[in-house]
């Protein structure tokens, strides 16, 4: 069963860091490259610690075996030096999706007692 096999690796490009520059009075959008570098099937998750200034489309999503996504990731407008960005970050939640599943997004992957691994993101801010 695929829940007993903990998930393989996944990419992103950039690898480390998103890194968005200033001015920050409009909305800004960065690409991110997602990459299953496993041998199996994985649906992942986008989350942020900051909602209201965060954000990533798609938010959820299914992968084959070396199949990419490309991300949107965006920044809201925000007043740059007045609001606390230090711990800003975008993790992406994934894990292997059962054998035989539809390639079709189910939240419920991540809610059982299967591995779900987690890589982090921080948003840096250029002034």
């Amino acid at each position: 069963m695929a829940q007993s096999v903990p998930p393989g690796d996944i990419a992103t490009q950039p690898n480390a860091k998103i890194v968005f520059n200033a001015p920050y009075d409009d909305k800004h959008t960065y690409h991110i490259k997602v990459i299953n570098s496993s041998a199996r099937r994985i649906g992942y998750g986008i989350k942020t610690t900051n909602m209201k200034r965060l954000g990533a489309d798609p938010l959820c999503g299914v992968l084959d075996p070396k199949e990419a996504v490309l991300l949107a990731v965006s920044c809201d407008a925000f007043a740059y030096g007045q609001e606390d960005t230090n711990n800003d970050r975008i993790t992406i939640e994934w894990t292997n999706t059962p054998d035989g599943a539809a390639k079709q997004f189910r939240r419920e992957w991540f809610q059982g007692d299967g591995m779900v691994r987690r890589k982090n993101l921080p948003i840096e801010y250029n002034p």
